[in-house]
């Protein structure tokens, strides 16, 4: 066990204890006096946890030695920075746990991290898979349902069925439905038009229209400068986002932690990167904004102002 006061790096050190090595008894024993110990403490195996999600299907002495030289490298002040950010919208691939991976693990289909797949469903459906996206498909029913992550759908002329996390949607045509790790979804439409119904609102969403909804409520999108659709072309198209909200996005694309500082989080992106190398993406931000990109490891890139 790690022997600073810090919660995060304390977290971290028992996260390697207890998932990469085989604990006893009084190791468990220990473990559950220090959760106990302090509300703190609670916090921070709940975000550290939540974190290691992006370190699922890397070799455990690869993500094990991440995760220590990570907590190596920071200072007790990171660290309880970076504790705050966990609880919030700020903080990039550490965002809520899948509430549905579960489930998603038994999917029919499934795409890893940086992945992209194509299904081809009868004569008339067809799906492009996100990263890190499940699903079930019955075909009888012509229904879909969705675990986690996002898909781009085609149908006609009968409509397809598709059942998700925040609501059910009855459409035909073109159109991609996202599910956010930390809560709420987005519907987009291409071509034809999706009925969407949730538990407190109902809509019929047309052609060139964008809805964000969660289980109560259906409201337009907001604009935050990104094409949801870039994806599906191997794409990731921006049009002044603020960086912190283009790296999130990056970061659903590679596997490790993305981390924005504060003092770059506002710096506009405008262009179109190919997501099939994103550290390449990583390198021509470096050469176009005054950030600095510190690899503290492969699977853990700090991005912040150049000195």
């Amino acid at each position: 066990m790690s022997r600073t006061d810090d919660p995060v790096e304390q977290g971290i050190a028992w996260l390697v204890q207890l998932q990469y090595n085989q604990p006893d008894a009084q190791t468990l024993e220990r473990f559950e006096r220090w959760l106990a110990a302090a509300p703190e403490h609670a916090l921070a195996w709940q975000r550290v946890n939540q974190a290691s999600e992006r370190f699922a299907n890397l070799p455990p002495a690869l993500s094990r030695s991440t995760l220590q030289g990570a907590s190596r490298r920071m200072s007790r002040r990171q660290g309880l920075k970076l504790l705050g950010l966990c609880a919030g919208i700020g903080m990039l691939g550490w965002a809520g746990a899948r509430t549905q991976a579960l489930p998603g693990l038994m999917a029919d289909y499934r795409s890893g991290v940086g992945e992209r797949r194509h299904l081809a469903l009868g004569d008339d459906i067809s799906v492009q898979m996100n990263s890190a996206t499940a699903l079930d498909v019955d075909l009888a029913r012509r229904r879909i349902e969705l675990f986690y992550g996002e898909l781009l759908a085609e149908a006609g002329p009968r409509p397809l069925q598709l059942s998700a996390r925040d609501g059910s949607l009855r459409g035909q045509g073109r159109f991609l439905l996202r599910q956010e790790e930390a809560g709420g979804s987005l519907l987009a439409v291409r071509d034809g038009q999706v009925a969407l119904t949730v538990a407190g609102a109902s809509a019929i969403v047309a052609a060139g229209e964008r809805v964000q909804f969660d289980g109560l409520a259906i409201r337009p999108a907001a604009d935050n400068g990104l094409d949801p659709w870039g994806w599906s072309d191997g794409v990731l198209s921006a049009r002044g986002m603020p960086l912190r909200a283009f790296l999130a996005e990056l970061s659903r694309y590679r596997r490790g932690l993305l981390y924005c500082r504060d003092d770059v989080a506002q710096l506009r992106v405008s262009g179109t990167f190919q997501l099939g190398d994103t550290d390449r993406v990583l390198a021509l931000l470096g050469s176009t904004l005054p950030i600095h990109i510190d690899y503290r490891t492969d699977y853990w890139v700090t991005v912040s102002g150049k000195a």
